[in-house]
């Protein structure tokens, strides 16, 4: 899903993008004022998603939010059809929404000194350089995002 996320939802952006949709997040493109955000998400076909009313209906494709904080609107997301499975692998950047490849095994130079073992994969954002790994982080992610599936009906296979 290619989404358009409004510059009060940046929170959001690292969950989506670890479920492999294309999310874009308007303050990193310093984009801030309706018309703008209307365009960015015209020009890259996005679905904006938005807790402005009246920008919502502005949109060709929007969706609506209602609540303030993050755990709400994923269960908000996952209602409108939001696909919130985490990716086997991750597609985009969490920080930038580039895209990712994988770093060889072998490749020291390439490997954070930090990743517990060789053995863990790690990707490399295109874009920004950004180091990933399936660690802490990741964990409490998934364990999040399994817990607004679960809230919102749906099975850990994302039907």
């Amino acid at each position: 899903m290619r989404l358009l996320l409004d510059a009060m939802l940046g929170n959001l952006a690292t969950y989506l993008r670890l479920c492999g949709h294309d999310t874009v997040y308007a303050l990193d493109r310093d984009v801030e004022a309706d018309e703008a955000v209307l365009g960015l998400a015209t020009a890259g076909d996005r679905t904006l998603v938005t807790r402005d009313e009246q920008l919502a209906t502005q949109a060709e494709q929007s969706i609506l939010l209602r609540d303030r904080d993050t755990e709400p609107q994923l269960r908000e997301l996952a209602t409108a059809g939001v696909d919130l499975t985490p990716a086997e692998e991750p597609v985009h950047c969490g920080r930038c929404n580039g895209r990712l490849v994988r770093v060889d095994a072998t490749d020291s130079d390439a490997r954070p000194d930090y990743v517990p073992d060789h053995a863990t994969p790690v990707w490399r954002c295109r874009n920004c350089d950004q180091r990933f790994w399936k660690g802490s982080h990741w964990d409490r992610m998934v364990a999040t995002l399994a817990d607004v599936r679960d809230a919102s009906g749906e099975s850990a296979t994302g039907s």
